[in-house]
């Protein structure tokens, strides 16, 4: 599979506002709820909800209220080492596709790369907030996202979204260690995909068209204060995998099907979640992780700065979202594959609707009180 940041970067908008498209609109299609009035009612107050002032309406906020009813239970995540990508997951697919996360170990990112990243990307926040936007400018879903609108600090923190080869308007910036740091996360963010969907007998999309798939680096940062305990970014996109850099040994929060769970991982894995996106491919087979892990500030230094580093890999907006077909092997001696392909086809009973894949990010992304699963709307 192609891994080329060329490729996969020209599908975002670019990093120049004066070039990006104006943001969709909803779509209009009709889908088909099981429940049309609860969904309707949902959507009001969701958009309700979003208009209320930031300190009512902040999900960080939820989020730190919420703490209490994540897991008491301090969960570990199925390991799997990178080196047996393929072969561990025969064995611990089920655990992974129940907890719909995993922990990847013996991977080949040096620390000294990733705390060389983490140090160029504390650099872009320690930026005064005119440098932020005009090195970054907003061009959804790229740039800096620090809620520009409110007049005063709500306490989110910023977050920053990178396509994959890290680009800015700035010469004067140096993002040799961050750029790196993004082509590996993506190149095993790829492998894992791949891994994936074959251990469940799934086709890649990227198999025979590379640009099916791009990735996203989001960094966010946060200076915490005694009463945080835990910090989230108060944003949501949707994305097939999520790959989470473990800078220290420290518990965090996974918003998963099941609602809240803590996890702990080891210092310098990799926290592996399943996105909502996967999800649909599977059709409903795996669980999903909505978001990124809420770090936990009841460790260590609560005054000090957390930065969390993420690489999604995403669709390129254009993309349509439905359940994946299952692999057909091919046989030199078997004059039926068609045949058979098709059937595969027709048997396959989808549990989702297909849908826009830019209506739906634009709509997790800027729906910050999630009420409900999002894809309970798609659902058949």
């Amino acid at each position: 599979m192609a891994s080329s940041t060329q490729n996969h970067q020209q599908h975002f908008p670019t990093s120049s506002g004066t070039t990006s498209a104006p943001p969709p609109t909803p779509s209009t299609t009709k889908h088909n709820f099981t429940s049309t009035s609860d969904s309707a009612a949902t959507d009001l107050l969701s958009r309700l909800l979003h208009r209320l002032p930031p300190t009512l309406s902040n999900t960080p906020l939820l989020l730190r209220r919420r703490s209490s009813l994540a897991s008491t239970t301090t969960t570990s995540p199925p390991v799997v080492p990178f080196s047996e990508l393929n072969s561990s997951f025969s064995t611990t697919l089920p655990s992974v596709s129940e907890l719909g996360f995993f922990q990847l170990t013996s991977h080949s990112i040096p620390s000294e790369l990733a705390r060389s990243a983490e140090s160029d990307s504390l650099s872009l926040f320690n930026l005064p907030r005119h440098l932020k936007h005009q090195h970054f400018p907003r061009s959804w879903p790229l740039g800096f996202d620090d809620d520009d609108d409110d007049e005063e600090d709500t306490g989110t923190g910023d977050s920053l979204f990178l396509d994959s080869s890290c680009s800015t308007d700035s010469s004067e910036l140096s993002l040799s260690s961050l750029r790196e740091f993004t082509r590996q996360m993506e190149k095993i963010g790829f492998a894992v995909v791949e891994a994936l969907l074959c251990a469940m007998g799934l086709q890649n999309p990227a198999g025979d068209d590379p640009d099916s798939l791009c990735s996203m680096m989001w960094v966010s940062n946060r200076s915490g204060s005694p009463d945080d305990k835990l910090v989230g970014s108060g944003v949501f996109y949707p994305y097939v995998v999520g790959l989470h850099y473990q800078f220290r040994s420290q518990s965090c929060s996974l918003l998963a099907d099941p609602g809240w769970v803590t996890v702990s991982s080891s210092m310098d894995s990799i926290l592996v979640t399943l996105g909502d996106i996967a999800q649909v491919w599977s059709n409903g087979k795996l669980k999903k992780v909505r978001g990124k892990p809420a770090l936990s500030m009841e460790e260590g230094n609560n005054s000090s700065p957390l930065t969390s580093m993420s690489l999604l890999v995403t669709l390129p907006l254009e993309s349509t979202v439905s359940p994946l077909y299952p692999r057909v092997e091919i046989s030199n001696h078997d004059n039926k594959n068609q045949n058979e392909d098709e059937d595969c086809k027709s048997n396959e009973v989808n549990t989702f609707n297909s849908f826009s894949f830019e209506d739906y990010a634009w709509r997790v992304y800027h729906e910050r009180v999630p009420l409900k699963d999002p894809l309970d709307r798609y659902r058949i």
